[in-house]
């Protein structure tokens, strides 16, 4: 007897798998939803969309009758030939990835295997640790199917490189196709599902189980690393003369090795996926014996981004009064908050004992949760109204329709800490107006001092001389001569152990 009348099912309709099943069926293909809420599966059967995700209800729109949703994981494997797999593995207490969730789901496919004709193929798309696909869950689903993995039924790992905000867009469109596969035929099953949907006709990367697995995760990890080194290189941009953290960027991401995205100086990353699977990845480091210690390290000073900001900014930043935060969802354009930089800003703002306003085209309402709902504006003007200090969390473009008219705290003046450096000119300049850029130069004369005091030896703080002042660089410098019985510090570079133009 054949079952099959669609092409594919998708267990979990949350943000990442609504936006997946939509997105197949927008393309062409017939998809069955599976969730365990019964007010989702109606959402998605009325054409609906069940959660919140930029683009989500237009595509639930266009899928006609394609889509449909079941809560009954039987007539979901019945009658498609391929199952994505797309439930929450949240993080456990050892920040690890936790199975129970997927185990579940897997012994409730087992179970309708066992009714089944013929060969189905799943693909586990929730984001798990390397060996949890192999001996985490299949031998759940051969247990529960009395099948074997390869004759029977096909297994693979494919996870999804989206982000919150553009899953629709970037699951359509992705750099690249991962596939971790059990055997040829497993991913043969996926890589033909995945060639119907993408619309960009990306490169399918193809490996085992275990090596896709960490792959997804040490993406996300590399990525968190490079943001942190973008905002390093704010940092430095402070306190150089004339730095500025976007020219910089700009240069060092012209290299091939490098590149430009995720370079942007700003405040930390955050999110449901970035800060847990660099734990998770730590984890996985300290029980195979490798050094995590830049793990740590990234953590801590993602962690510590704003609060170093604003004592960076101390002297030029009011010491009290209202303060306005702008951006409380963890990047621009999405409604999560979860491990928001800008919220971890306004607890930091108020408790240093400023009156704490903050806004958010979308995530106000979750942000509210947490700061309590009067200290969430419901709009832009009505947040930095009589605010002392403004804060530009994110780089959201809402907030380019802010205006110097609409500022100015007590004395009618306002500090304007610009993190991203978005806001239009008018406010950069307006009399009324202390603009801060973060990842700028903010103190030209301070900062051409300390540089001066680095090479102009009689002047450095350990001779007991106070730095000088810019016009230090103008002045004759006199430069002692080397020892030569002495090694120079550094090598020209090339030469082995340096990391030139070999590395």
């Amino acid at each position: 007897m054949k079952f099959i009348d669609a092409d594919v099912s998708v267990v979990g309709l949350g943000k990442l798998g609504a936006s997946m099943a939509a997105a197949m069926a927008v393309q062409g293909l017939h998809v069955i939803g599976v969730d365990t809420c019964g007010q989702t599966v109606d959402a998605v059967n009325r054409g609906r969309a069940p959660v919140r995700e930029t683009g989500l209800d237009e595509a639930m729109a266009g899928c006609g009758d394609r889509l449909r949703a079941t809560m009954d994981m039987a007539e979901a494997v019945l009658h498609s030939g391929v199952t994505f797999v797309v439930v929450p593995t949240p993080s456990d207490e050892r920040g690890a990835f936790s199975l129970d969730f997927a185990a579940a789901c897997f012994e409730a496919m087992g179970k309708a295997l066992k009714g089944k004709e013929g060969y189905h193929a799943i693909a586990l798309t929730s984001t798990v640790l390397p060996g949890s696909t192999r001996h985490g869950l299949l031998p759940v689903l051969e247990r529960a199917s009395g099948r074997k993995c390869g004759r029977d039924f096909g297994l693979c790992y494919n996870p999804a490189f989206v982000a919150l905000g553009s899953v629709i867009r970037d699951f359509l469109a992705p750099d690249f196709h991962l596939i971790g596969q059990f055997d040829e035929r497993s991913g043969d099953a996926v890589a033909a599902i995945l060639r119907r949907v993408g619309s960009n006709l990306a490169p399918m990367r193809r490996t085992t189980l275990e090596n896709a697995e960490l792959a997804k995760i040490a993406v996300n990890g590399f990525i968190t690393l490079k943001i942190s080194f973008g905002n390093l290189l704010a940092e430095l941009c402070q306190g150089v003369p004339g730095g500025d953290v976007d020219a910089v960027s700009e240069i060092v991401g012209a290299d091939g090795r490098i590149g430009r995205r995720c370079l942007t100086g700003g405040l930390g990353f955050g999110g449901p996926c970035f800060p847990r699977d660099n734990a998770a990845l730590a984890f996985l480091g300290r029980q195979v014996g490798a050094d995590t210690g830049v793990l740590a390290a990234n953590d801590a000073g993602n962690r510590a981004r704003g609060r170093r900001l604003l004592a960076s900014l101390a002297g030029r930043i009011p010491a009290s009064g209202k303060a306005a935060v702008l951006g409380l969802a963890y990047k621009p354009q999405t409604h999560v908050t979860e491990d928001s930089a800008g919220l971890a800003l306004c607890m930091t703002l108020r408790d240093a004992g400023y009156i704490v306003a903050g806004y958010d085209p979308l995530a106000g309402e979750e942000a509210s949760k947490i700061l309590g709902k009067s200290a969430v504006a419901p709009s832009l003007g009505a947040c930095v109204a009589d605010a002392d200090l403004v804060v530009v969390a994110t780089p959201d473009p809402a907030f380019a329709a802010l205006r110097a008219e609409m500022l100015g705290g007590v004395d009618g003046r306002a500090c304007v800490v610009d993190c991203w450096r978005i806001l239009n000119r008018s406010v950069q300049t307006a009399g009324n107006v202390d603009y801060v850029p973060a990842g700028r130069c903010i103190d030209p004369v301070a900062a051409e001092s300390r540089i001066a005091t680095l090479w102009i030896p009689e002047r450095r703080p350990e001779a007991g001389v106070a730095p000088a002042g810019p016009d230090v660089l103008h002045q004759d410098a006199v430069v002692p001569e080397r020892d030569p019985g002495t090694r120079p510090d550094s090598r020209p570079s090339g030469l082995p152990g340096t990391h030139g133009p070999q590395g």
